[in-house]
């Protein structure tokens, strides 16, 4: 959300991050782009991802390996 990313970049700033505001604040519901400003020393992206689908694939990844450590 744009709050935690501003939360985030906020810590950041002795990095040389600087965050803008108004961009920062339009990047939701799966749009993705450069959050930084021209001034900042790193590039900040917003990427959009699905979480629940990741923690699911891990899911099964790791019971796979868990019956496979079983069968010995």
């Amino acid at each position: 959300s744009p709050y935690i990313r501003e939360l985030i970049c906020e810590n950041l700033r002795w990095f040389g991050v600087e965050l803008s505001g108004e961009v920062n604040e339009i990047m939701h519901s799966g749009k993705e782009g450069i959050i930084s400003t021209e001034n900042s020393r790193p590039d900040i992206y917003v990427i959009p991802t699905n979480e629940e689908l990741l923690i699911a694939r891990d899911t099964v990844r790791l019971f796979h390996l868990a019956a496979e450590d079983k069968k010995g």
